[in-house]
């Protein structure tokens, strides 16, 4: 790999809020030597996820911060070109923390999992069989506890992980009500996902919608969002009702920490329980999920959506679009 070079997005600055394209800078350096325990992966797809606002922000977060100068964090997917460890052979498909560059020298802790599903796109191992499935399936069925005939609301229902947990809800035989941005993501939300009911948070009266759509309440709310959005569906939390917190994406930052309507009067009126998750905690379980998702998917009974941009040069760009909303699927960016 001596005359190879290596193209890497690096964090050029600490974001306010939400990272722009000019928090970032691309560079190129040269792809070093393998130690021994180390593999050399070439990246084919770059993954762009809403939790890399909190990667780079300086905020307290799960993660340490991605540092000034350094590659961004990401996972991605790709094959690996050379090996200097036992487990690992060049050919070997696999998805793991491999960073918002063409190529990737690492040891075996970054790597999430070989990439077995030949007869799916690779490109899905950082979706709906990837990380997004994985969050949705776990917070979904261990969290949420959904049972059959339950009504279960997802905010980002047309997101990565919200249609994925909206259908699972629906394979588990529950009555499944989506919020998503927007009449094209709300008819994706109908026509591609199978939500019994989808509702623009945008342009419809929420909290009415959903009086009418649960006059018995709502037994499980898959929350992607937090903010006036989950403080509507709070209003309608049916008695046993469970919360699962997956995301805050409404919030563009946490400094100031926001204030607003409180939820405790919620949960002890109506008996609920709010339970918020990190996936990364279930690690050794992922294989189970994928192997679920992925069965589900050559059924035809776990349908999913991509929005794929081509080149290195759209990664700066692309967490602010996602904020946005202007993505129509799992964001991802195809370098090779």
């Amino acid at each position: 790999m001596k005359n190879n070079r290596n193209r890497q997005v690096v964090l050029k600055s600490r974001p306010a809020d939400i990272p722009q394209a000019h928090d970032f800078e691309i560079v190129e350096s040269e792809v070093p030597d393998l130690l021994d325990g180390q593999i050399l992966v070439q990246n084919v797809f770059l993954s762009v996820e809403p939790a890399m606002r909190g990667w780079v922000s300086s905020v307290a977060n799960y993660s340490e911060p991605v540092r000034i100068g350094e590659v961004m964090r990401s996972f991605a997917a790709g094959e690996v070109l050379q090996s200097a460890h036992p487990d690992f052979k060049p050919g070997d498909k696999v998805m793991g923390m491999f960073g918002w560059q063409e190529f990737a020298v690492v040891g075996p802790a970054a790597v999430t999992r070989k990439v077995q599903e030949d007869d799916l796109p690779l490109s899905l191992s950082l979706g709906v069989t990837g990380l997004n499935g994985i969050t949705a399936y776990f917070g979904l069925l261990d969290i949420g506890q959904p049972r059959p005939g339950d009504t279960v609301v997802v905010s980002t229902a047309a997101g990565a992980v919200g249609s994925a947990a909206g259908q699972i809800a629906k394979l588990s035989g529950c009555r499944t009500i989506g919020i998503a941005g927007g009449p094209a993501k709300v008819a994706q939300c109908r026509e591609l996902f199978g939500y019994d009911e989808a509702y623009d948070y945008k342009s419809d009266n929420l909290d009415l919608a959903l009086g009418k759509a649960c006059p018995r309440g709502i037994d499980l709310y898959f929350d992607n969002t937090g903010g006036v959005i989950s403080d509507t569906v709070l209003r309608h939390l049916a008695v046993g009702a469970r919360v699962v917190i997956c995301g805050t994406a409404s919030f563009p930052t946490w400094d100031p920490w926001p204030n607003g309507p409180r939820a405790e009067r919620h949960l002890l009126v109506k008996r609920a329980r709010m339970e918020g998750f990190v996936i990364f905690d279930y690690a050794s379980r992922y294989e189970e999920a994928v192997s679920r998702l992925s069965q589900w998917i050559r059924d035809g009974r776990l349908r999913y959506s991509e929005d794929i941009q081509n080149g290195i040069e759209c990664a700066p760009a692309a967490i602010a679009g996602l904020y946005r909303g202007e993505n129509t699927g799992k964001r991802l960016i195809r370098i090779r």
